[in-house]
């Protein structure tokens, strides 16, 4: 029997396809998706849905209904899954900037449960707005998937900006056997702040300007930061900026990305502000780590607790999502908006 998903959950976006698609691959549950992202300005599945959904489908030989741009309706019915090599282009079936972040995130679960090594390469957008940078799942969400048994090396060969595309990125993925619980109630003391500030087909200057901002704000507030600079390999221009705090038991990322008319200090100050109102927290993780560290922790062996920064609707609606398939007890104490606590209880 179908389990059966309403795409209007909660925040009502991609989200819920993504981490409905990982869990039936792993669990081998078949299921029916309506009402996808139907709030959303353009409906239905777009290109990096889709690919997903492409994805999913090949390593899991599922059958599916539905999987087109724009349908509103999925039903994936998979089988075992397999590794190996694997090439995903978002653009393949319509000219797109989609995020190959969002995409790996889907299959990182899966392909952690093959019984054999895999290696992916995605090609579409790596920096582009509304979904994690490339250096966000390199630099904060590997290291803490590491920590739960998840094996993942990710390399960057291109950069993808929007409206353009065209990155490439490369994954490799470990099978995993078991997931271990993990305790992150306090995030420690701050040990080092480092960054990246980077262009692409425009001048180092602009790359400058950020990284000279940066410093100069984040002084202005008692704090010291490494920041590289980096012109980085594209077919498009673009620019961007990003923070990594790492801390005694954990690790957060703050990024900003540029864009016609927005100055370069602008940009390196968006990423640094976030950095400091997570600091006025006592959080653990930042909001972005939170909801995607949920699936992971709900199969893991043992109970877990972390602290986050805000409690947003993605990690609301990807809670829900979890529970349409698991029995674990998932608690989350505070409100959304505001700092909180998540406990997982596997049963």
């Amino acid at each position: 029997m179908d389990i059966e998903i309403d795409g209007t959950y909660g925040e009502g976006g991609g989200q819920i396809l993504r981490t409905t698609l990982t869990l039936s691959c792993i669990l081998k549950k078949p299921v029916e998706i309506t009402n996808i992202r139907k709030g959303r300005k353009v409906p239905g599945l777009q290109p990096q849905h889709l690919t997903s959904v492409s994805a999913c489908k090949r390593i899991s030989h599922a059958m599916v209904e539905g999987d087109s741009l724009k349908s509103t309706f999925l039903r994936f019915s998979p089988g075992n899954i397999t590794g190996g090599e694997f090439t995903f282009d978002i653009s393949e079936q319509k000219r797109s900037a989609g995020s190959t972040s969002l995409v790996l995130q889907t299959l990182f679960l899966p392909l952690s449960h093959a019984r054999t090594n895999s290696k992916i390469t995605v090609l579409g957008g790596t920096h582009v707005p509304w979904s994690p940078p490339f250096n966000y799942l390199e630099e904060v969400f590997a290291p803490t998937a590491k920590k739960i048994g998840c094996n993942i090396e990710l390399e960057i060969k291109k950069w993808g900006w929007y409206p353009q595309g065209g990155g490439e990125v490369v994954c490799a993925i470990e099978p995993t056997f078991r997931f271990r619980s993990i305790e992150l109630s306090e995030r420690g003391k701050l040990l080092h702040l480092s960054g990246t500030s980077v262009v692409s087909n425009l001048p180092m200057s602009i790359a400058e300007r950020q990284r000279n901002h940066a410093l100069k704000f984040l002084q202005t507030k008692g704090f010291s930061a490494e920041i590289n600079l980096l012109q980085a390999p594209s077919i498009g221009p673009g620019t961007f900026f990003f923070l990594k705090a790492e801390f005694e038991n954990s690790v957060a990322g703050f990024s900003s990305l540029g864009e016609i008319g927005k100055r370069a200090e602008r940009v390196a100050e968006e990423a640094c502000e976030d950095f400091l109102r997570f600091m006025q927290t006592k959080g653990a993780v930042d909001p972005h780590l939170a909801d995607q560290l949920i699936p992971y922790l709900a199969l893991a062996e043992g109970d877990s607790t972390f602290t986050v920064s805000k409690i947003t609707s993605h990690l609301l609606t990807n809670i829900w999502v979890v529970k349409q398939f698991l029995s674990s007890e998932i608690l989350v104490e505070g409100k959304e908006g505001t700092e909180g606590k998540v406990i997982i209880k596997n049963r």
